[in-house]
């Protein structure tokens, strides 16, 4: 969802394997494995016997040693005892061996006869010896980011996606809230894994989980102690359009009583392992049951979202493609004579967000913010945390001037920000109206 969805983002590639990466360039030898019971065939002793071999030379595996985590039953006592080693050692490897490793494994599966049991045996046999899910997770990610360099990769990784979306079914995830009270281990990874807002501090961190705000998480029963995505809430008495101001750690804590707005300002994917895997709308879905159920009064729930293409998307633009949206019929025409004139109304949009300028400056920002989120590629919107929201079944809302003046807000968005609304009654036509070429906007930003 490093990615993002409200932004919604995905944060450094991570399982609960992380510190199990040796230092690059370290040895990576395996622990001191018992020798197994002799076989009773010739094959099986002899694939033992390079198994033991690599292991003592701390080399790589011949991939004909491999080729049996494929081929095998899943009662083979060689071929699971081979998959148990393999797991080791991958996790003990440095970046280098893991792609070799990978690469062993893709060499291996070349050219397996029709009736293999394939990737998927060999995935499940992993999971099942290893006993570690989020080694898969690890196995995925890495696979993404090598696949466009080991050839065949891309294969595997399509077939242990299929598996991850199966064993990461929403029914089986656990939705836990998180407060100040929660383990400082788990605080910590929230420090880690958010990539949206960044949380600078212990006082940041406890004024994000204070009374008067809310922390949600989906957990994995066999990833007790990995966040896999959570979601930042505020409470407001209207729609919020400054975020700035709401993750300030200084701010007041808030009556509840008087909220009737709730604001997702934050939602992190922690795994990159488990990219394209969706629980972000089943998330926000259980969140809002969950408020409402805790505060009655609530009546609406929103997003303050940022929009991490809009300054690339216009750096693009050519002076015809911007002059229909500017203000100010002066610049009107002179607008298309103007060499780079979208990377200069970017340098515009950014200065004009830190010290006020012309009005006309905010109202083309605004038009062309405006236009930016209704771009679609397909159905699917250009900007990846609009596909979140507007595939989730959110209108455009309302857009919102110097709204993040922070480094990375002025850098992706020029300081704009987005509220996408959430209203469940509407949902199910919403997302029919995108399947349609027609993402759902308010009045307001159809008049921009």
């Amino acid at each position: 969802m490093t990615g993002s969805i409200l932004g919604t983002q995905v944060a450094a590639p991570a399982g609960d394997g992380r510190s199990d990466h040796a230092a690059p360039g370290a040895s990576a030898p395996i622990p001191d494995v018992a020798q197994p019971a002799p076989e009773s065939t010739p094959r099986a002793a002899g694939l033992l016997g390079r198994l033991s071999r690599w292991l003592d030379r701390d080399h790589l595996p011949d991939p004909s040693a491999l080729r049996s985590l494929y081929e095998a039953s899943p009662t083979d006592g060689a071929a699971n005892r081979l998959a148990r080693q393999w797991a080791d050692r991958y996790l003990a490897a440095d970046a280098d061996d893991r792609r070799s490793l990978l690469a062993g494994l893709v060499h291996a599966g070349v050219g397996l006869e029709p009736h293999a049991r394939g990737a998927n045996g060999l995935f499940r046999r992993l999971y099942a010896e290893s006993d570690r899910l989020a080694l898969m997770v690890e196995l995925r990610a890495d696979m993404l980011r090598w696949r466009n360099q080991v050839a065949g990769l891309s294969a595997l990784e399509q077939e242990l996606a299929a598996l991850l979306s199966n064993w990461f079914d929403v029914g089986m995830l656990e939705l836990r809230h998180i407060n100040w009270d929660s383990p400082a281990s788990l605080l910590e990874k929230l420090i880690q894994y958010e990539a949206v807002h960044e949380i600078r501090s212990w006082d940041d961190m406890r004024r994000r989980v204070a009374a008067d705000r809310r922390c949600y998480a989906f957990f994995h029963p066999r990833m007790t102690d990995v966040p896999l995505i959570f979601v930042e809430v505020a409470f407001a008495e209207q729609m919020a359009a400054d975020v700035q101001a709401l993750i300030d750690p200084d701010r007041p804590v808030a009556d509840l009583g008087k909220a009737r707005w709730a604001i997702f300002y934050s939602i992190s994917n922690t795994q990159r392992g488990l990219r394209g895997i969706s629980f972000g709308n089943f998330l926000l879905k259980r969140v809002i049951e969950e408020l409402l159920a805790e505060l009655p009064k609530l009546k609406s729930f929103a997003t303050l979202s940022p929009i991490p293409g809009f300054a690339d998307w216009l750096g693009k633009r050519d002076g015809a493609e911007i002059q229909e949206y500017l203000a100010d019929k002066g610049e009107r025409q002179t607008v298309t004579q103007e060499p780079g004139a979208g990377v200069r109304w970017v340098e515009r949009l950014r200065a004009a967000a830190i010290e006020p300028g012309p009005e006309s400056v905010r109202k083309t920002g605004l038009r062309l913010a405006a236009h930016y989120l209704r771009q679609l590629r397909g159905t699917d919107p250009l900007d990846a945390v609009a596909r979140f929201h507007l595939g989730n079944g959110a209108r455009i809302e309302r857009l919102n001037w110097a709204a993040d003046r922070s480094a990375k807000g002025l850098e992706q968005s020029c300081g704009l920000m987005v509220n996408y609304l959430y209203e469940p009654d509407q949902l199910d036509e919403n997302r029919a109206r995108l399947a349609a070429g027609k993402p759902r906007v308010s009045r307001g930003v159809q008049w921009l």
